[in-house]
Order: C-alpha cells, then sequence, then structure tokens
C-alpha cells in the first residue's frame, strides 16, 4: 500500500469516528459502527489503532488540519492581533459544532492525568507554529507588546483559549463558545496590543 493511500484509509478512519462520535456519541459508537462507516476491514483499523479509544488523541491532528487551512486564509491586511482573534473564532465556532463539551472534557481530563502521549500539548503541533509565528510577526511590526517574549505570550494565548473551552465544557454547552470567544478574548488578551 502506497504513503498516500495509508494516510487515506487513516483519514476515512479518523473522519468516519469522529463523525459518528457527533451524532451517536462516543460511548454509543461501536467499533463496527466505525469501520462500515469507513468503509474498511478491521485489520485495517488496527494497523493504525489499537482500539476506539486511540482516535481521542487524534483530536489535535484535526485541529492542526483546520488550523492549516486557516492560515491559507489570512488576511495579509489583518494585523498580527486580529489574525489571532479570527484563528480562535473559526477554531471556536468548529469545535462547537463538532464535539459535545462531555468528551471534550473527558480529552482534557486524559491529558491532565498524564496517562499516554500529551497531545494537545505538542508544540511541534500546527497551531504552536502558527500562533508563534502570528505573535513573533506582530512583535516585529511594533504590534504587540514587547513587554514579554514570545513564548510568554504564546503560554497566555493557549491559556486562555483553554480556559474558554473549560468552561464551556463545565456548564456543559450552555452558551455559544464561538460567540462567548469573539467577545471574552479581545477582554482577555488586550494587554497583547502595544
Amino acid at each position: 500500500m502506497s504513503k498516500e493511500n495509508r494516510k487515506d484509509t487513516k483519514s476515512r478512519i479518523i473522519e468516519a469516528a469522529w463523525k459518528l462520535f457527533r451524532e451517536k456519541g462516543y460511548e454509543n459508537t461501536t467499533l463496527d459502527n466505525i469501520l462500515e462507516e469507513a468503509q474498511i476491514a478491521k485489520g485495517s483499523f488496527y494497523y493504525y489503532f489499537k482500539g476506539k479509544g486511540d482516535l481521542l488523541a487524534t483530536w489535535s491532528d484535526i485541529l492542526d488540519e483546520k488550523y492549516e487551512k486557516l492560515e491559507k486564509e489570512l488576511n495579509p491586511d489583518m494585523d498580527s492581533f486580529q489574525k489571532l482573534l479570527f484563528l480562535n473564532s473559526e477554531i471556536h465556532a468548529m469545535i462547537e459544532d463538532m464535539i459535545a463539551p462531555q468528551l471534550l472534557g473527558s480529552m482534557y481530563a486524559e491529558q491532565l492525568q498524564g496517562s499516554g502521549y500529551r497531545h494537545l500539548l505538542d508544540t511541534n503541533r500546527v497551531y504552536f507554529r502558527l500562533i508563534t509565528g502570528i505573535i513573533e510577526e506582530g512583535q516585529l511590526a511594533g504590534e504587540l507588546t514587547g513587554d514579554m517574549t514570545v513564548s510568554e505570550l504564546v503560554r497566555a494565548y493557549v491559556m486562555t483559549e483553554r480556559a474558554i473551552v473549560t468552561d464551556w465544557c463545565l456548564t456543559e454547552g450552555a452558551y455559544s463558545l464561538a460567540e462567548y470567544s469573539r467577545k471574552m478574548m479581545p477582554l482577555l488578551l488586550g494587554f497583547f496590543k502595544r
């Protein structure tokens, strides 16, 4: 099997799983459901994953694919602060559409327990590269504060995003994540501006 076919098979599994998680919930989605939706054999599934639980770790891959698309959509006329707010708004809208707060909360809990690969914290992800690049660009252009290092600002940005998502999970999605983020991120990150 070629590398491209393997990537396509893995992508089909991930897409099928997350579609079913959204429609049926994680607990009500069986491995057989995923195999049927992806139209693959069980052996192909086990080539990529040990079990259904491994698919939760693919959430960071899904986010990074979206960040790659959004990076191409960034308007060069936006300043760096506007770019950060655009990315946040788009990602939080996607999260709200794609995943139940309870499932996202469970994934956060798994990351907190540190029982395995902590994919959300992997600084090699597209997410971290993109945010870091925008913040570096913003400091060089004099748009963002120079009172903190790039890594300090990246950490503050990431913590602010996680805080909003965590609150959304704790309230079981009682409000629109995307709308709340659009209101709160400019306020919470106001110190970024020069």
